[in-house]
């Protein structure tokens, strides 16, 4: 399996190298670039599996690859390295496009490059690429990626009525649009909103969008009345805070 790594400071990239030797057998050809036409030039040739590709470079951004590759073509996976900001980071995992922060752990690399490999030419990375760049030139995220089958969905957070566990994964309903059925677990979508004020987990099967309850009835313990008629659990340790919320609302 081969990969390349573009970074433009040559102890990241012997580190990398190093690390990626070391822990991932899986691995045999390793090529390094100092920017990121180089490494373009490297991955046309070497066809890579594998990208680890720096952000913050001169001259081009590690974000502007598809600039240079023609996306349909492209049948690798990036791992993006960075020591962007907590702010960026979100913007990261909205996208669904995966990252490593420096300094590296040994872990976190292994898992990525487990994760990749699982992925290779399933992940449409241009879309989102493309999606990510978005939400780091705007000042607030507005989209999040929903992994679907065939491709990535982008949703506005405020067509999002409510996220329902169904085990390991969570059933995404959106206003006007089809229920989406998501491999991935509720605590994955608190995790990524809970700075979204509007965004509330009332029970543990569910994590509402605060503007589309419709009504709260005290009835059978208390349960809330969403505007697409979906009945939601209140938590008894959740009632008094959930009220107090909703008092404040509009």
């Amino acid at each position: 399996m081969n990969v390349v790594i573009i970074d433009d400071e040559p102890k990241a990239r012997k580190l990398l190298e190093i690390l990626i030797r070391e822990n991932c057998s899986k691995i045999t050809s390793i090529f390094t670039a100092e920017d990121l036409i180089s490494g373009v030039d490297i991955i046309k040739r070497e066809k890579p599996q594998i990208v680890f590709l720096d952000i913050e470079m001169p001259e081009h951004s590690g974000l502007e690859i598809f600039d240079f590759i023609d996306s349909a073509s492209s049948n690798f996976e990036i791992i993006f390295t960075t020591a962007y900001s907590e702010y960026a980071i979100k913007a990261f995992e909205l996208s669904a496009v995966d990252y490593l922060l420096k300094p590296l752990r040994v872990d976190k690399l292994v898992d990525a490059i487990e994760k990749a490999i699982a992925n290779i030419g399933k992940s449409h990375i241009n879309l989102k690429l493309e999606e990510l760049q978005k939400s780091l030139k705007s000042s607030n995220f507005k989209k999040i990626a929903l992994p679907i089958e065939g491709g990535i969905k982008f949703v506005n957070f405020e067509d999002v009525i409510l996220f329902k566990a169904d085990g390991m994964y969570t059933s995404v309903h959106i206003q006007n649009a089809s229920e989406l059925l998501i491999s991935k677990p509720l605590k994955h979508f608190e995790e990524l909103l809970e700075a979204i004020p509007t965004f509330y987990r009332p029970h543990r099967s569910y994590l509402i969008n605060l503007k589309y309850i419709h009504e709260y009835s005290k009835r059978d313990g208390g349960y809330i009345v969403m505007d697409n008629g979906e009945t939601v659990s209140v938590s008894k340790d959740k009632k008094e805070e959930f009220l107090t919320i909703v008092q404040h609302i509009g």
